[in-house]
């Protein structure tokens, strides 16, 4: 895999031209900004917005991310401007940082092709895959995460339901017997050659009992069949030297600016 090829197929098929998930779901382009937002207008915690694609230089950066920071204030909404090491111009992430954008947490962007990946699941004897298909579902991988992460994802049902209903999402949870235990999600972006792994997080109790890999290889069968090259993730510390194991390649390093007016 040409990593650099694959790099500039990711910034221009998921973030320049990057294309609405459906209903309560849109794309907006303003100058050299482009915005995605989904279901919900923020006021209830509800939806989310983000900065994915800019094309700035020096003359034009401070301008732009002003621009940004005045709409979404209008809005009274938080949004995240999604940085990656590699945009422009270089000290985008000082003048982000100088406007009252907050980092969080460095993530590692790392693709595979997906005929490359493992597909076998291995799961302990009293574990079972479920795929998610209700809004019950939907709040049992929720609890899921919130228990694995430690944050609060219930701005996220909406927008799930959401991709579930047009069929640009799957999910799916580790149940042993009736009690969820791992869970995780694939978004399928139509008409690109990706599809993106989010959010494979375990309760703490059952980790290390290689759920997390099953939960990609379930994943993987899925994108297969489905016809895309490649699987991206945005790995957290934790989940990226299992995802080197499995054949992921680290491309660049993002970081979310987040800015709450």
């Amino acid at each position: 895999m040409n990593r650099d090829v694959v790099l500039e197929m990711f910034d221009r098929q998921l973030r320049r031209e990057a294309r609405s998930a459906g209903a309560g779901d849109r794309v907006e382009r303003t100058g050299d900004v482009v915005r995605h937002l989904s279901t919900g207008d923020g006021s209830t915690g509800d939806g989310w917005a983000t900065v994915v694609w800019s094309d700035l230089d020096d003359a034009t950066a401070d301008a732009a991310i002003a621009a940004q920071v005045g709409h979404f204030t209008d809005l009274g909404r938080e949004f995240e401007w999604k940085l990656y090491a590699h945009d422009q111009p270089a000290d985008l992430a000082d003048r982000l940082a100088a406007a009252g954008f907050v980092p969080e947490p460095a993530e590692t962007l790392m693709v595979a092709q997906v005929p490359d990946l493992p597909t076998g699941i291995d799961l302990p004897e009293s574990v079972q895959l479920r795929p998610v298909t209700t809004p019950a579902d939907v709040d049992l991988l929720r609890d899921v995460h919130d228990q694995a992460f430690g944050t609060d994802f219930s701005g996220l049902r909406e927008s799930l339901l959401t991709q579930l209903a047009a069929d640009q999402l799957i999910a799916v949870l580790a149940m042993a017997g009736d009690l969820p235990v791992s869970a995780a999600r694939m978004e399928l972006h139509a008409g690109t050659d990706f599809a993106s792994l989010w959010s494979g997080g375990t309760v703490p109790a059952w980790r290390g009992k290689g759920i997390y890999r099953a939960l990609v290889a379930y994943r993987t069968r899925i994108a297969a069949e489905r016809g895309y090259r490649y699987l991206q993730v945005d790995a957290s510390d934790d989940s990226r030297p299992i995802l080197q194991r499995l054949g992921f390649l680290p491309l660049t390093t993002t970081i979310p600016y987040v800015y709450r007016p």
